[in-house]
Order: C-alpha cells, then sequence, then structure tokens
C-alpha cells in the first residue's frame, strides 16, 4: 500500500510512526519543514525561556530504524485526487492511500491590517520573529524622546484569552517582574501595560468555570489588564482600535485570536466546514472518498459528543492517528473492512499555565479542577514527556530549572539580520 502523509505534526508523525516497519505500507511524510515542532511551548520561544532547537526535532531522524518511511521536505501545491497524486513543489507522488495531516495556521479574518501589522505564532520562525520584536522594541524605547512612541513600545497587546494568549500574557508579566527592569535600568517599567483581549466574557472559554475565573485572577495578579467582551476592529502598527471605540497605544500585537484549518487545493469547496476544515466521516474518511483521510486541526467530524467538532488540540489528531494505523493494517491484511472501528475521542482533560506556580487543570472523568502550583507542576511534568527526543527534554528540563532558580530567561538574543530579514 502506497500511503502518502501529508504533515509531520502531531497527527501525521504518530500514524508514520506506528506504521513504521509494518509489512504491507510503503509511506512517504511530507512536510514544508524538515522538523516536528512542538506548538505548545512556542509561547517560551517568543518569550525567550527556550531555543527554538529545544522544542523541534528532525524528521528524518525520527525514521532512522525505519524501513517502509520516507520524508521529503517539500511544499504541496494541489492534490488531483481523480488521478491518486500529490502535486508539490519538488514532484509529483502517486498514492494509495492519503492521509491530510496539515493541521492549522492563523485565521485575521479577513482582515489585511491586522495581517500586516499583527504577529501570528503558528510556527518557530514566527516565534522567533515574534521574541526578536519584543526584544528589539525595548531596544528603541532606549533612544526615542516622545512620550506616546515611548508608550507604543513598551505597550503590548495580546488578542485571544485561549491557552496560547493566556500563556504569553503570564510569561511576559513574569519578564516584567524578574528581567527586564534589570536589563534596561534606564527604562521605568511602571509604565509598561499589558493588554489581553477576549472578544468573550471570559478567558480560557473552552475550560471550566473555575479555569476561567482563576486563571483571570492569576493574570491580574500578575499585572495583566484583562479586557473581556473587547473586540479589536482595526491595529495600523501603532494603535489599536476597539469595536467600542476605545484605542491602545501599542507597537506590538500578538494575535492568538482564531485559526484556520490549512486545506490543500484540490478539495472541493463543498467538502469545507466552518472554520476552513475538511468533513470527514466516523472513520476520518473525507466525505465521498474512501482512500483520502484527514485528521487533526484540519478536520471537522460531527460525533455525537461533539456536533461541532473535535476541540483543535493535539490528542485528537493523536488518537485519530491511532484509529486510521489500526484500520489501515485492517483494510492491507484484507480482514474486517467492513468493521473498520469509528471515532470516539477520550477527552483526558486540559490545563493551561499562567505564570510561576499558577497554572489550571481540568479532568473529565473523574471530574477535577486544579490550580496553583500542583497544577503547574502537572502541565510541567506533562509537557516534558510530550516532546520528542532525550536531548530535547534534557535542555528543556534544564533551561526550566535554570529559570525557576535564577528568574532569568538566558535567551533574549537578537539576531540582527534575521530580524532585518524579516521586516524587509
Amino acid at each position: 500500500m502506497k500511503l502518502i502523509i501529508i504533515g509531520g505534526g502531531f497527527g501525521g508523525l504518530r500514524l508514520a510512526r506506528k506504521l513504521s516497519n509494518k509489512p504491507g505500507f510503503e509511506i512517504t511524510l511530507i512536510d514544508r519543514f524538515n522538523y516536528h515542532q512542538f506548538q505548545p511551548l512556542f509561547y517560551q520561544v517568543a518569550t525567550a525561556g527556550l531555543d527554538a532547537s529545544n522544542i523541534s526535532f528532525p524528521l528524518r531522524k525520527v525514521f532512522h530504524a525505519s524501513k517502509n518511511v520516507r520524508f521529503r521536505m517539500a511544499a504541496v501545491q494541489k492534490l488531483l485526487t481523480a488521478e491518486r497524486k500529490v502535486v508539490t513543489d519538488i514532484g509529483d507522488f502517486d498514492y494509495d492511500v492519503l492521509v491530510i495531516a496539515t493541521g492549522a495556521d492563523t485565521n485575521f479574518f479577513g482582515n489585511q491590517q491586522l495581517m500586516d501589522n499583527a504577529f501570528p505564532m503558528k510556527s518557530t520562525v514566527e516565534a522567533l520573529q515574534l521574541r526578536h520584536r519584543l526584544l528589539h522594541n525595548f531596544e528603541d524605547a532606549l533612544n526615542v524622546q516622545s512620550e506616546l512612541e515611548l508608550q507604543r513600545l513598551m505597550n503590548i497587546v495580546i488578542v485571544g484569552a485561549g491557552p496560547t494568549g493566556v500563556e504569553l500574557s503570564g510569561a511576559i508579566a513574569d519578564m516584567k517582574r524578574f528581567v527586564l527592569p534589570k536589563d534596561y535600568p534606564e527604562l521605568d517599567f511602571t509604565k509598561m501595560k499589558i493588554y489581553l483581549l477576549e472578544g468573550t466574557g471570559k478567558t480560557l472559554a473552552a475550560m471550566s468555570e473555575k479555569s476561567s475565573i482563576q486563571s483571570q485572577q492569576y493574570l491580574e495578579k500578575l499585572g495583566v489588564t484583562v479586557l473581556t467582551n473587547a473586540l479589536l476592529k482595526n491595529y495600523d502598527g501603532k494603535t489599536v482600535e476597539l469595536q467600542n471605540g476605545d484605542r491602545i497605544e501599542s507597537a506590538m500585537v500578538m494575535w492568538a485570536a482564531g485559526i484556520k484549518g490549512n486545506v490543500p487545493e484540490g478539495i472541493s469547496a463543498d467538502l469545507i466546514a466552518r472554520g476552513n476544515r475538511i468533513k470527514i466521516n466516523r472513520h476520518c474518511q473525507v466525505n465521498g472518498f474512501e482512500n483520502i483521510f484527514a485528521i487533526g486541526d484540519v478536520a471537522f467530524m460531527e460525533e455525537p459528543a461533539w456536533p461541532n467538532g473535535h476541540p483543535q488540540v493535539a490528542p485528537v489528531a493523536m488518537q485519530m492517528a491511532d484509529m486510521i494505523a489500526n484500520n489501515l493494517r485492517r483494510l492491507e491484511m484484507k480482514s474486517g473492512v467492513m468493521h473498520w472501528s469509528e471515532f470516539v475521542y477520550n477527552d483526558k482533560g486540559s490545563m493551561a499555565t499562567v505564570g510561576r506556580h499558577l497554572a489550571v487543570v481540568d479532568m473529565p472523568k473523574p471530574k477535577l479542577h486544579f490550580g496553583g502550583l500542583l497544577a503547574w507542576m502537572i502541565w510541567m511534568g506533562l509537557h516534558l514527556m510530550l516532546i520528542l527526543g532525550v536531548k530535547n527534554r534534557f535542555f528543556v528540563f534544564s533551561n526550566w530549572l535554570y529559570n525557576y532558580f535564577t528568574y532569568d530567561q538566558n535567551l533574549r538574543l537578537i539576531f540582527k539580520e534575521f530580524y532585518r530579514e524579516q521586516k524587509k
């Protein structure tokens, strides 16, 4: 069976590893990057807590011992479903079975000004760009004469109070407390304002009421100004304009308010659901196709417990990959094809960290909630286990220990050539 997997994220990588060295499969994994990115820790790269290499793992290295998995670094340009072909910038690939695991990208909801001026964080490169801009703003603040321009450079606005926005806000608040005043003693950091804007009525809306309330309390304790029911209307690079007419002067807006599926060209428009996600059945097959599957953030499945689709989180992608691996093995062995298992998401809980000793954890079965230090330790332990590679785990743990005991992030580096290139 010629199997092509598009995307080396949590779902695509899990599927390739599950079928690695299994007889009957010839697998090609395609991704535009040659490394797996551990997205839950992007915010720590952006705030100088971790190096980008600590949360990235070479995809080729994963399959050193594999006899049937081959990796190709390529950008997918189009799917020719009738011809069973994937068109990429390095050539065409034929398949018997195709799995689309392309994940999601930032959704600016069509606002061109936001696309031009706000900073997303959906890749390692974007996290580095954000870090460089964040640090460079403080360098620039040392040299400005205008009070208005100084305020713009020191104000930071994060849009979207989901886990990413909450974690970013808390990490920057910790930088303001422990690091930045020592790095820039000439600046008055009592004037620095961190705003977290949320369009709904609460932070961490997808989590429990306790977590929402607790996370907002933690953020406010850290000095973050949380504005709920605050919809951003426009941002020109200098001034944030809200729907209610309020304005915030800021040269730094971080966008964490929405994502949309990365749907390859060649998928019919009538197969696209809300959020730019591909409609799939309970076997993860794209509607109307027996040999094309979609998993993870790019997939939309109506399950009785999740009538509006599953949350776009890593456990969904990995559990879908596990089910497809089992079903494809049955298909390859030509046994029990009509009895493929249907996908049922096992929600093991959700969590978010806010700052030093501060986090929230929700568990559905049994229904439990943790907050504070215990939740923070649970969050760290789980994320450490999920990172690929012993070396990466060692370096992440070492960095966390260093940061914990020194109250310092040691990666506040501005690479001038990289920064100039990104500004062009």
